[in-house]
């Protein structure tokens, strides 16, 4: 073969290379940066999630914060803004790692790239190069109709296509490297400007954040010298609450004791018509005997079915036979019936998946035992949650239940408790109420509206009972 010929087939033979090396860094820099993206969604939806409840609180503070004594609903507000605006920040500093590294992923690529690039112009140069230096050698046109017969001629005229598709090809490969280095440079000079403003972003909430330090400072100041009100206040709230629960035992008392009541009505229903069958049965089993014996005195043969009715097993009649046993229930346990049953089931089903009482706000006290915010010494417990929200929001049943309890009651306003099986929401301080007891309610449905106190505080209580087990709501609703 033509020695012009292996000329040709070295120079195709690198494009090809190229070509796969390039394919290989493509995908390379898509693995890479599938990690990071997936990290800065879930970082930027739980940044948007974060400052719309710092919209929330910002707005119900204002509503306390217009009142001219400061108050403990003020404080506890402040504290979660506090809160949220450290996580904030904390956020702020995450999305700042992430950026860095981001960052440094765009200046690996374009690293790599531009090597990538220099590669191929060098190599590109080369055989230009190469083949200007042959072109003085040997003409094309002399290497084609040189050749020995028209098969070698087509063969050498593809080989001589090939050599030139080979630089077109080297040509584009050059331009579409050159085209990601400038994608990533670009890319990299946006994240550097969100990285600016991120650290402007963060310079600014670190400062809101010392301002609501500062003022929280001073509502505790003007609460701490009140001490002998916040106690008045507190022996209140301790009695209201104590009535709550009061009320709560005494409705969850009643609840079992008509499930009971129900039940035992149901048994004893169960066991009369059980004696009566067996009387029924008994009376027939007479009435076929005497029949059997008079066709046998009179010579007859006797029907059969006075003959089943004889042969058939003799019942008890003071102990009619049980039901078919029944697989262990815990909430047969409580006497629920199937529809309470099958309600109870649902609502466990439903934990950490239930809706707030209210479409915004923030949980102001959280469940358990806990020091006093301001008095020293001093701890409360809350049965539930107190949520601050809105002046005039809506709140609405968590769950499909029944009404069982309206109540109004000083320092509570009014409460409402909702039934669901052997399980109770209850709903305290609200201004007014739109349901009556016994009234079927579903989810989300709303059931009245939150009071403002004399402090210009909006919350309501809000508590979950299993039977007289309190449970923490929070474990309870969809997170936010």
């Amino acid at each position: 073969m033509h020695p012009t010929i292996f000329h040709v087939l070295h120079l195709i033979r690198w494009p090809v290379c190229s070509l796969v090396l390039l394919s290989c860094l493509c995908l390379t820099e898509s693995v890479l940066a599938q990690q990071p993206v997936t990290n800065r969604q879930a970082l930027e939806k739980e940044k948007k999630q974060n400052l719309e409840k710092m919209g929330q609180i910002r707005t119900i503070l204002k509503q306390t914060a217009s009142e001219k004594q400061a108050g403990l609903g003020q404080l506890k507000a402040l504290d979660q803004q506090i809160q949220t605006q450290s996580k904030q920040i904390g956020l702020l500093n995450k999305d700042l790692r992430l950026t860095e590294s981001e960052i440094a992923e765009l200046r690996q690529a374009s690293n790599t790239l531009t090597k990538d690039l220099n590669k191929l112009r060098a190599e590109y140069g080369s055989m230009i190069y190469a083949a200007d230096k042959r072109r003085q050698q040997v003409n094309p046109l002399g290497f084609l109709f040189a050749a020995d017969n028209f098969n070698q001629l087509v063969a050498r005229y593809r080989y001589l296509r090939q050599y030139s598709d080979a630089r077109l090809s080297q040509v584009r490969q050059m331009n579409n490297v050159k085209t990601m280095l400038q994608g990533k440079q670009q890319a990299t000079l946006r994240k550097r400007q969100e990285q600016k403003n991120t650290i402007g972003a963060k310079v600014n909430e670190t400062k809101s954040l010392e301002t609501l330090k500062v003022v929280k400072n001073q509502v505790v100041k003007e609460l701490s010298q009140k001490e002998s009100e916040l106690k008045t206040e507190l022996d209140e709230s301790r009695r209201s609450v104590a009535q709550l629960e009061a009320l709560i035992k005494r409705l969850i008392l009643r609840e079992a004791k008509e499930r009971a009541d129900r039940e035992a009505r149901e048994r004893a229903d169960r066991d009369r018509i059980a004696r009566t069958e067996a009387a029924r049965k008994a009376a027939e089993r007479k009435r076929a005997e005497a029949a059997i014996a008079a066709a046998e005195k009179a010579g007859e043969k006797p029907t059969p079915a006075d003959v089943a009715k004889v042969e058939r097993p003799v019942e008890r009649e003071t102990e009619p036979a049980e039901p078919a046993a029944r697989k262990p229930d815990e909430r047969r346990n409580n006497n629920l019936n199937d529809e309470e049953a099958a309600l109870a089931s649902s609502f466990t089903g439903a934990r950490a998946r239930l809706p707030w009482p209210v479409t915004k706000g923030f949980i102001s006290d959280h469940f358990g035992r806990k020091a006093h915010p301001v008095l020293k010494g001093i701890y409360v417990e809350n049965q539930g949650i107190d949520i601050q929200t809105n002046a005039g929001e809506g709140v609405r049943s968590v769950y499909d239940g029944i009404v069982q309890d309206v109540a109004n009651m000083p320092g509570m306003n009014n409460v409402v408790a909702i039934q669901h099986g052997d399980y109770f929401t209850v709903y305290a301080k609200l201004r007014s109420v739109s349901v009556r007891v016994g009234q079927r309610v579903k989810a989300r449905e709303s059931i009245g509206t939150v009071a403002t106190d004399k402090n210009g505080v909006s919350e309501i209580q809000f508590q979950i009972w299993k039977e007289f087990t309190k449970l923490n709501p929070e474990s309870w609703l969809m997170q936010r």
